[in-house]
């Protein structure tokens, strides 16, 4: 099989850079083992892949991330191994400008922002956490994968699935998608990108303002869940997610101590990291400096038994 390495700067923190990726800790897609290596089952435009990445030192070459491939996707996914690593990530044009963010930016000074180069294996997931709780939205991620994914190639962990290809997606009968909690609405949102899915693949090429437009144009699909896609296909370090319930207040209590933020006291907050909102927005929500959480107000999906 395939294996590709990659030497990252110190310093630099694999977990925090790839967790974005995973969606839950029982993501059938992606899975970090108690070794600290990384598996991710992938649809590339070459087709499944299966990648582990694992973390080593070397005496002479220092730390040493390597990924090998399984698939016929392997030469597709290790040609963008770096970038999925964060190799592309520009972190020394960011320049803290509140107390709390430059703690947070010390801190985790090796958080990079990966770049995964796939618009809809980040999508799909995306409408799926529209306006429910994220664990609500990961129940349902597995559930599909489940029924629905692929066995991914190589000598993946027991229960790892490859994500379902579009047409598989359009082939979901609608009482599926109720039996794993997702509505009417949301549903036919991933149906319409699904339609729509090569075009949509082309916005991992362009820049980040084409590309929010390019995937608004799929009715469902607003600036809160390009955003969420962005940040992980483009790794844009100013994709801001806009419309959350929780982020503003979050924001506007890390760094005013008031509560009840909004959208637009989060955007006059940020504004000074124009360019980089959303890796502000990352350290401020690893700063800890957050309000205690109240009780839910995104409804839970659970309605198989409706």
């Amino acid at each position: 099989m395939p294996s590709r390495t990659w030497a990252p700067p110190a310093p630099y923190d694999l977990a925090h850079t790839l967790g974005v990726l995973r969606r839950g800790r029982g993501d059938p897609a992606c899975r970090q083992e108690p070794d600290g290596s990384w598996w991710r089952c992938s649809r590339t435009p070459d087709g499944p892949v299966t990648l582990r990445i694992t973390d080593r030192s070397d005496t002479v070459a220092g730390r040493l991330l390597t990924g090998t491939a399984w698939g016929t996707g392997a030469d597709w996914a290790l040609k963008q191994l770096p970038a999925l690593l964060g190799a592309d990530d520009e972190l020394d044009v960011f320049r803290p400008r509140h107390r709390v963010v430059a703690a947070a930016h010390r801190k985790h000074r090796g958080l990079r922002l990966a770049r995964t180069g796939l618009v809809m294996e980040s999508l799909v997931p995306s409408v799926l956490e529209q306006r429910i709780t994220t664990g609500s939205a990961h129940y349902a991620w597995r559930q599909l994968l489940n029924r629905y994914g692929e066995q991914p190639p190589g000598p993946v962990p027991e229960g790892m699935r490859t994500p379902p290809s579009t047409a598989t997606w359009r082939m979901v009968p609608s009482w599926e998608w109720h039996r794993a909690g997702v509505d009417r609405s949301r549903a036919a949102a991933i149906l319409r990108a699904c339609s729509y899915a090569p075009r949509l693949e082309e916005a991992a090429a362009m820049e980040l303002p084409e590309a929010m437009a390019r995937l608004q144009l799929i009715p469902g699909i607003g600036p809160w869940t390009a955003a969420e896609t962005l940040q992980r296909a483009l790794g844009a370090p100013d994709a801001l997610t806009l419309g959350d319930l929780h982020l503003p207040i979050q924001i506007g209590y890390a760094l005013t101590g008031a509560r009840g933020g909004t959208d637009e006291q989060m955007l006059q907050l940020l504004e000074p990291y124009a360019g980089q909102r959303h890796r502000a927005a990352r350290l401020i929500l690893l700063s800890g400096r957050l309000p205690n959480r109240r009780a839910h107000r995104a409804p839970h999906s659970r309605i198989a038994h409706l």
